[in-house]
């Protein structure tokens, strides 16, 4: 393939995903194809990212070299899935999170391109041996997982299926990071992958905080936002524990390895998420925020706003 080749990536969905990724890849300057099987939704998708592009130029927050009108003018619109897979290298997936959809989107895909074309799925939950079943060859096919909003939230799980070819991983991890996101791999697929299972762990704990009466929802909030969140903004969990014994993290273990193991074995079951305990933490957290559409759009403004400045200081340093 020549490099010419190496510069179109498809977009297949035009919803707040497919506009995201869309916003990513045509800041590291790639042609942009998007997709959308209802006719008319992909060209309303660019007039929502020109949109977009044009206030992130305007706060100086727009990533990549060029203007926003010249990343503008690498992106176009498809009614016709063949038209917008023409030349593609890269395939991006962004549609409905429900097996059946995804199956016969990529079985269509499939159909359509060349051997060598990696097809990538943006699922949140479904594994790669599910999601690419009914793929012929699925050696070029993986599950890369952004977060939201992943013009903020740099971090993209790369998840192989059992079949996926070692340079798939490896030429997906060198144009993840080319666009300016932050790759990392799985060495194969669990369910819920890596970040879903460490926030499920954080929400199963916070929640049963709450609902055993130790603690308020406003201040389980703050535990993360002004206690680990601060570090984790910046530095994992292992290397917390690295730094905070003299000799690093064998030191950490030993010195609370013992305490750590009494406090997970105190942890109760699974929190039921839905009964009548539920309804309690639902009301604190309507009291704290109510769930109208008013109050939940300015709270997400003012987070997408505080991931943008946070993003910009991770850059400065």
């Amino acid at each position: 393939m020549s490099s010419a080749d190496m510069k179109i990536i498809t977009v297949i969905g035009s919803g707040l995903i497919g506009r995201s990724w869309s916003m990513v890849f045509v800041s590291g300057g790639y042609t942009v194809k998007i997709y959308d099987n209802q006719p008319g939704q992909a060209a309303k998708a660019i007039t929502e990212i020109r949109k977009q592009l044009e206030e992130l130029e305007g706060a100086g927050m727009l990533r990549g070299e060029v203007t926003a009108t010249q990343q503008l003018a690498l992106l176009s619109s498809y009614d016709d899935m063949a038209k917008a897979l023409e030349g593609a290298f890269f395939v991006q997936e962004c549609v409905f999170e429900q097996l059946e959809v995804k199956q016969s989107v990529f079985q269509d895909i499939e159909r359509l391109v060349g051997k060598d074309v990696i097809l990538s799925s943006s699922t949140s939950c479904l594994v790669p041996s599910s999601v690419f079943s009914k793929v012929q060859n699925r050696s070029r096919c993986l599950v890369s997982h952004p977060v939201n909003p992943p013009y903020y939230v740099k971090l993209v799980e790369l998840v192989p299926h059992p079949e996926t070819a070692a340079t798939v991983m490896d030429d997906t991890h060198a144009l993840m990071t080319k666009v300016g996101q932050a790759p990392v791999c799985l060495k194969k697929e669990i369910d819920g992958f890596a970040l879903n299972r460490v926030q499920a762990a954080i929400i199963a704990e916070s929640w049963r905080l709450v609902q055993d009466g130790i603690i308020s929802v406003k201040d389980i909030d703050l535990v993360m936002s002004e206690g680990l969140g601060m570090r984790y903004a910046f530095i994992g969990p292992m290397e917390t524990m690295h730094l905070n014994a003299p000799e690093g993290l064998e030191d950490y273990m030993k010195r609370y390895g013992e305490g750590i193991t009494r406090v997970l074995n105190s942890f109760g079951p699974v929190p039921d998420f839905s009964g009548e305990g539920a309804k309690n933490i639902f009301n604190e957290m309507r009291e704290l925020i109510p769930s109208d559409q008013q109050h939940l759009s300015a709270r997400i403004q003012r987070r997408d706003q505080l991931l943008m400045n946070l993003a910009k200081l991770k850059k400065e340093h």
